[in-house]
């Protein structure tokens, strides 16, 4: 028997075969197209991944340079307090514990102050590690408290552990820097009244060398050079 034979001996079977094979053909383009979707669906979600993951490093970036700009402004904030006191010889007069080393909360101040200073970097980009920023950010909260201490305990006692004598010293001082930083007086009124008023705080008050090169920079004009009316 040869095939045409056959088939047409047992033609009532090409229904159940091609039905069968017709629902195999059909099954593979099920699972096909199960499959396309499932691919597609998968790079939807990896883009998702890599998208929120791309958001979340901007997200942390920004949040981190938040936090280094704000630790750096707290700690230039301290500094211009200080500035107050160490530009102004007639505030240490009038606080004389800001700038005496032997009183232990201004040691602290002072010290805090030398180690924050030592850990700021010259390029606020060092800060982006988390380790130094933290670092960075306990020292200027410990600088931030020792100011606030040593501040809080000069005024408290102000010129209270002078004897009655050194306090008259503080005042005579104090009207003599006036005098000195009165661009009306003077070049020897001001050249007088500046030397003698560092002799009266003598043993008594700490000028730190940047309190009186920032004073006599300041009357430069008049301590440094001699007016006209010196020369005549």
């Amino acid at each position: 028997m040869n095939v045409w034979e056959f088939i047409g001996s047992y033609w009532w079977l090409v229904f159940p075969i091609g039905g069968a094979f017709g629902g195999a053909i059909g099954g593979f383009l099920k699972n096909a197209r199960k499959w396309d979707e499932r691919r597609r669906q998968d790079k939807l979600e990896l883009a998702r991944i890599k998208y929120g993951a791309q958001t979340a490093a901007t997200e942390q970036q920004r949040v981190t340079q938040a936090e280094i700009d704000r630790t750096l402004a707290r700690h230039d904030t301290v500094n211009r307090r200080w500035l107050d006191y160490e530009l102004d010889i007639a505030k240490i007069i009038d606080y004389p514990l800001m700038t005496d080393m032997r009183e232990p909360l201004t040691y602290d101040f002072h010290r805090a102050k030398r180690e924050v200073d030592a850990l700021r970097p010259g390029d606020p980009a060092e800060l982006t590690d988390p380790a130094r920023l933290a670092e960075y950010r306990e020292a200027v909260r410990a600088y931030e408290g020792a100011f606030d201490l040593a501040e809080q305990e000069a005024r408290r006692r102000r010129a209270a552990d002078f004897s009655i004598t050194e306090q008259q010293a503080l005042v005579r001082a104090k009207q003599l820097i006036a005098l000195a930083d009165d661009p009306a007086a003077s070049y020897a009124e001001r050249q007088n009244a500046y030397r003698r008023a560092t002799r009266e705080l003598e043993g008594l008050v700490v000028l730190p060398a940047a309190t009186t090169d920032s004073f006599e920079q300041r009357i430069a004009g008049a301590i440094d050079a001699p007016h006209a009316d010196s020369e005549s």
